[in-house]
């Protein structure tokens, strides 16, 4: 079982930047970045492939936002820059140690995770 805390998030006005941290128990095979807003559904934002960092973006973000690995690769941040207020959900880090959570059809499906974190609250005004 993989174990995730985030940390970061906070608020921040339009333009501004935040980062978020999500420290993992153990490395997992695939990570990612979801957000969800009140009413609607759970979102991928971005993920990234372990082994060898390869990292996918959504348009609304891409550009923006950066996915990255530290510490062992147990250390997954999310770099967010130039931030709107349409930036505004909760934040959750997400890990799942099989190789079919990175793959294509899969990667950005929530089900594809079975390890998340608590979430944490972003909001740009």
């Amino acid at each position: 079982h993989v174990q995730l805390v985030e940390s970061g998030g906070g608020s921040a006005q339009a333009g501004g930047s935040l980062r978020l941290s999500c420290e993992a128990s153990r490395q997992s095979y695939c990570m990612a970045w979801f957000r969800q807003v009140p009413g609607k559904e759970r979102e991928v934002i971005a993920t990234i492939r372990v082994i060898d960092g390869y990292a996918i973006y959504v348009d609304s973000v891409r550009g923006r936002f950066s996915i990255s690995l530290h510490n062992a690769k147990r250390t997954l941040y999310l770099q967010m820059n130039s931030l709107q207020p349409e930036d505004t959900a909760m934040y959750y880090c997400a890990a799942d140690p099989r190789r079919i959570s990175c793959s294509e059809g899969h990667v950005g499906d929530v089900t594809s995770y079975r390890h998340w974190a608590q979430g944490t609250q972003v909001t740009v005004s």
